[in-house]
């Protein structure tokens, strides 16, 4: 699960970083421009390094806080992908669209990991 975690919460990371590059705001009419999304950032990013936290620890809300960070990669894939669909012309350089596209795959490893996790802790 750790390793599945990382991966997604990399990839997501890194793509908040194009998202200001696109002024993803806009594409969302977030309220504030880029305040609004420098608090969206400041606010979900701490939440999803206090899961890894809890991932490494293994702690009893470690399989909670990793289907939160799979569901951000899946949130991330769908919205984007919808976006485009409908004619959105940002996020077209390979390496942005490479990112969005990556978070499918790593969310779901990440869901798998998790479950199986889930289940081990079961057994036990």
């Amino acid at each position: 699960m750790e390793k599945s975690y990382t991966l997604t919460m990399c990839i997501l990371m890194v793509h908040q970083i194009d998202a200001a590059f696109w002024q993803e705001w806009e594409m969302f009419f977030l309220p504030g421009g880029i305040q609004g999304f420098l608090i969206f950032n400041i606010l979900i990013i701490p939440v999803v390094l206090f899961g890894y936290k809890q991932v490494l620890l293994k702690t009893s809300k470690s399989t909670k806080y990793s289907y939160f960070c799979a569901g951000l990669g899946l949130f991330t894939f769908t919205i984007h992908t919808v976006f485009y669909l409908l004619g959105n012309n940002q996020f077209t350089l390979p390496l942005s669209a490479l990112l969005i596209i990556l978070c499918l795959p790593a969310a779901i490893w990440q869901i798998v990991q998790t479950r199986g996790q889930a289940h081990a802790e079961q057994a036990v």
